[in-house]
């Protein structure tokens, strides 16, 4: 499908994103700033974080916002605290997107090791529902609010030797079908997007051998990003898209 999404679609939208010093997240507080966004930048390491700020400064888009937080030790009290900050500088919260991962190891079920599952539920799911709860009040002060959930094909079918992040991702569609329901009712629509193979560090790990040439950049599955962030996707909500799907 060809999304479209007009120059402006996200103008005086505030917008969180998680992930946000590299990769897909980096890439979508980019293209949601150039669409008129004030991103908010939430990640772990400053540096890249402060990296992506000047970026989009240099390019004359809307000024973002830092927020450093390790989603890895974070606790219920620091995205409160965060939500608080939010709402003392914005007032209200019109996007989330849910772009965070840790892959973990791969290896077979029977060797997975219970350190390396908990790392990557904290991260993959339970920051999440944490995240969610947190900003839930200022994202139904929005007249428009969008939450973006990121998936995997293992989230749809599970695949050996995947372990936790095939696990966490099940869950991570399960959070969003339910969150989705939830808010049927009102201004707040919940999606989930899967980006396929894409030409970041998480691919590489997970597929040293792989040649990053013959994958999509984060830039080329950007207009499903926008199309979901933005007005064009009213009436869309619970779904689970693929921003590459096969023919």
């Amino acid at each position: 499908m060809n999304y479209q999404t007009a120059a402006d679609a996200l103008k005086d939208r505030i917008i969180l994103v998680t992930g946000a010093g590299d990769g897909i997240g980096r890439q979508a507080a980019i293209s949601y700033a150039a669409h008129g966004a004030t991103v908010i930048l939430l990640g772990r390491t400053v540096a890249k974080l402060e990296a992506v700020y000047d970026e989009i400064e240099a390019l004359g888009y809307p000024q973002p916002a830092i927020i450093p937080l390790d989603m890895k030790g974070a606790t219920r009290q620091n995205y409160l605290d965060m939500a608080d900050t939010i709402k003392d500088q914005f007032g209200r919260l019109d996007g989330v997107l849910h772009n965070a991962s840790l892959l973990g190891v791969l290896s077979p079920f029977d060797q997975l090791g219970e350190d390396t599952y908990d790392e990557v539920m904290q991260v993959n799911v339970k920051a999440q529902f944490l995240l969610t709860q947190a900003v839930m009040p200022l994202l139904k002060k929005s007249e428009d609010g969008r939450i973006i959930f990121t998936t995997s094909t293992v989230g749809h079918i599970g695949r050996a030797f995947w372990g936790a992040y095939s696990i966490s991702k099940f869950a991570t569609e399960g959070m969003m079908q339910i969150v989705a329901e939830e808010l049927c009712n009102t201004n707040v629509r919940v999606n989930a997007i899967n980006p396929g193979g894409t030409r970041t560090g998480m691919r590489a790990k997970a597929f040293p051998g792989e040649d990053p040439k013959t994958l999509k950049t984060p830039a080329d599955i950007m207009p499903l990003y926008l199309y979901l962030m933005g007005p064009e996707s009213r009436d869309v909500n619970g779904q689970c898209i693929d921003a590459q799907p096969k023919d």
